[in-house]
């Protein structure tokens, strides 16, 4: 990797799925993935593309079961282009000899660059050259241009470009019992000499599917339809040392898309007026300057590189595209199939950090959620409880999407899936409303959609707390932490855990902020969202009652993970090392040995810690005073030190958590955590996974760990808080950011020093608190500041 690009050598057939994610190229609509035009779908090569919030709903027969699953869908393939001489056999990496492979993403501009070089024997090379781009200025748009050149022979090149709807969804190995035919009605059709076109739908969800593509060269342009696939040929004359070129263009567009009657006619329309692909070029690398402005990002080194792949990867996931479509943050980004595309709780990792720098993406996503509150609040009815009760996997509609079944691929066995239980998603959803309200100044959403958010959950929570008179306290029962390991108590014949710390704490927190928005709320907004939600004086004094009495276990000095944590059998670690090595997928280890995770102190990814990744240190303890719990430094130390010492990290997410608590609680460790969540993906750590999609989470989130976690930025009470911790393998970084509309803020720290530089505009001067002082910067004034060691 240098700076601004990201090189591969070589052709290495085990490590193809790999690259074909972190070589992705999307636009916040759709993406491809960085697969060889050349190859077809097979165990090597899996060249998918994925439009934004295109789901299907299928059901399968599964151990004797039929289960229902809904898949992001793998759309038809516009990538496909393939060459060989003259009635030859076509030329892949995986039939013919590969002299020289070199593969470049570069991100400054958002281009895919290949170039391969095949011999054809008695000395004959032909030399191909690959630019890609998945236009950003143009969401619908993607284009692709290959260059041919002979060297030391002349013959002529057949060259066939296609759409293939015979695509599935086949890219993610354990899932591959389950029914992955999405596509039906795939037709295909002749425009004009030069354009061709494929539309489909989707088997149940019905989305219609328009693709249309223009194959340009010196040469004439001929078309044949075969069953499921349009296709386009031309015969290219090689001459030694002279280049030929085939650009090939298409467009996109679903029946989804806003301001639409027929994708296929969108789809032939734009691909007929869409411009050659230097001028695609030229508007696409603009589009892509402008976005670097915005997310401007300087971290020196290593560090830094990584930084720079993650946010690219980020902003093809989430643009500001995103803005105009009904979408939520999907977990593996639109690189793979892994997660089947579902939303989780990653947007409490994505939109602290989108929100200061892309708040119309951030508020879209919210929307997203908003829009199917109905659903979460049938889902809360469904068990008795009132409020909104979010999916721990949400797809099209807010329903809840987490399989009841789920495969060991150690054991082989299907097992049952209980991760539903994660309620806790709920809370991550207000934590995000909260987050972009303090930071956009966005008093109207806060006002309307956001208020009936919180209510809504805090009401979940207060109904969901039951009264312990032994206790003398609130508690929540039958919930999964964000650990996951643990979702039941040894030999209990039901699932669900007591009172999980994280769950509680956060639930604390949501009828807290809930509490205090309520009462600044304007009055005749407030009177509106009394009537509509029934909300009453009587309920009030219960959310302010369960937010002081809710119980958090302890054992040992330290903060239990959930009631009962603390008995649990200490599990042989340097032996489980020792036998297995890798042993972040501990529970799959457990199960096929016919164990259970359950009977052990051990822990997938932080679950308490969780605590202080989200709340800086003074208002964790001031969520404690208020349940009437003491949480000093020393407690949280032994806290902090105990989980260390009894988590696996079989999650991207881990290591982010784990460096950003320890950056503030034991700094020494703090960098090798960070290294592994940088290293999440690129490196691949979890095991093959990264090949199915990105871990969009953990990518934004070390994002966010120099934007908020070093910096101790926080967005409250109309100020910017800040607080840095120093680390030594980070001392010098700076970044821009969106705070209450003003743009391009920039602040860098650099060796104890620390500058705020506020654009010119005619916005009111920033108030800025430290740990020792308060300042004020206006528009267009810079500051510099030396901070206290």
């Amino acid at each position: 990797m240098t700076g601004w690009t990201w090189d591969y050598d070589g052709y290495e057939p085990a490590d193809e799925r790999l690259r074909e994610s972190l070589c992705t190229l999307g636009n916040g609509y759709f993406a491809t993935r960085g697969a060889l035009p050349e190859c077809a779908a097979d165990d090597v090569h899996y060249p998918g593309t994925y439009a934004a919030g295109c789901y299907n709903r299928l059901t399968s027969d599964i151990a004797g079961r039929e289960v229902e699953n809904e898949d992001m869908v793998n759309l038809p393939n516009w990538l496909s282009l393939r060459f060989r001489l003259r009635d030859q056999t076509w030329l892949t990496p995986d039939t013919a000899p590969v002299l020289d492979h070199h593969q470049v993403l570069h991100l400054s501009s958002g281009l895919l660059e290949r170039r391969t070089r095949y011999a054809l024997g008695d000395g004959r090379v032909l030399s191909v050259r690959q630019r890609r781009v998945v236009h950003m200025a143009l969401p619908h748009l993607a284009a692709l241009r290959t260059e041919f050149t002979a060297e030391g022979f002349a013959d002529e090149l057949d060259v066939e470009a296609a759409l293939d709807g015979a695509v599935t969804n086949a890219g993610v190995p354990r899932y591959r019992d389950l029914d992955g035919r999405h596509l039906t009605h795939v037709h295909t059709g002749t425009h004009a000499p030069d354009t061709v076109w494929l539309r489909c739908r989707t088997r149940t969800s019905d989305i219609r599917i328009g693709m249309a593509a223009r194959l340009t060269a010196d040469a004439p342009v001929s078309d044949r339809h075969e069953p499921l696939r349009a296709v386009q040929r031309v015969r290219l004359r090689l001459t030694p040392g002279r280049t030929v070129i085939v650009d090939k263009t298409i467009a996109l567009h679903t029946s989804r898309d806003p301001a639409i009657s027929d994708p296929l006619r969108a789809a032939v329309d734009h691909v007929g007026t869409a411009p050659a692909f230097d001028q695609l070029l030229q508007t696409h690398v603009t589009a892509w300057d402008q976005l670097w402005r915005r997310a401007e990002l300087d971290v020196p080194g290593e560090a830094g590189r990584i930084l720079r792949l993650h946010l690219f990867h980020v902003l093809q996931t989430l643009s500001p595209h995103t803005a105009d479509l009904d979408v939520g943050v999907p977990a593996r980004g639109l690189h793979g199939e892994a997660y089947r595309g579902h939303v989780f709780w990653d947007e409490l990792f994505v939109l602290p950090y989108l929100t200061l720098h892309f708040p119309e993406v951030s508020r879209a996503l919210l929307r997203y959620r908003h829009r199917r509150l109905d659903q979460a609040c049938a889902a809360a009815r469904s068990v008795d409880r009132r409020g909104a009760l979010y999916p721990w996997q949400s797809g099209s509609d807010g329903r809840e999407e987490t399989q009841q079944l789920h495969l060991n691929p150690r054991s082989g066995r299907w097992l049952p899936d209980h991760s539903h239980l994660q309620h806790h998603v709920g809370s991550a959803i207000a934590y995000n409303v909260w987050q972009y309200c303090e930071a956009s100044g966005d008093a109207e959403f806060l006002h309307t959609e956001g208020a009936e958010t919180l209510l809504q959950i805090a009401r979940f929570w207060a109904d969901t707390a039951t009264y312990d008179e032994s206790l003398g306290r609130h508690r929540i029962k039958g919930v999964v932490g964000p650990d996951e390991y643990h979702e039941a108590y040894p030999a209990a014949t039901w699932p669900g855990l007591v009172d999980n710390a994280y769950t509680n704490v956060t639930a604390v927190w949501v009828l807290t902020r809930t509490l205090d928005v309520l009462r600044t709320l304007p009055e005749p907004r407030r009177r509106e969202l009394v009537e509509l939600t029934g909300l009453d004086d009587g309920e009030l004094e219960r959310w302010e009652e369960v937010s002081r009495t809710l119980h958090v276990p302890f054992h040992s000095g330290v903060i239990s993970q959930f009631e009962g944590y603390g008995d649990l059998l200490e599990l042989d670690w340097d032996g489980y090392r020792k036998r297995y090595g890798d042993i972040r997928r501990l529970d799959r280890i457990l199960e096929a040995e016919g164990d259970t995770v359950n009977r052990y102190q051990a822990s997938k990814q932080a679950d308490v810690l969780m605590l202080g990744y989200l709340f800086s240190p003074a208002e964790l303890q001031g969520l404690f005073r208020r349940l009437g719990y003491r949480l000093d430094e020393d407690t949280w130390r032994r806290t902090v030190d105990y989980y260390l010492h009894r988590t696996s990290h079989g999650s991207t997410l881990s290591g982010l958590v784990h460096g950003w608590v320890l950056a503030r609680a034991r700094r020494a460790e703090a960098w090798r955590f960070c290294l592994d969540a940088l290293r999440g993906d690129i490196a691949d750590l979890q095991g093959g996974t990264t090949g199915e999609g990105i871990h969009l989470g953990a990518m934004a989130g070390t994002l966010d760990l120099v934007q908020r976690g070093l910096t101790g930025l926080e967005t409250r009470a109309g100020a910017l808080w800040l607080d840095p911790v120093p680390l030594p393998e980070v001392s010098s970084y700076g970044f821009s950011i969106q705070y209450q509309g003003h743009w391009g803020v920039h602040l860098r720290l650099e060796h104890g020093r620390l500058e705020i530089r506020v654009p010119s505009s005619d916005r009111s001067p920033i108030d800025i608190r430290l740990p020792d002082r308060a300042i004020s910067v206006a528009p267009g004034e810079t500051c510099h500041l030396v901070l206290l060691d």
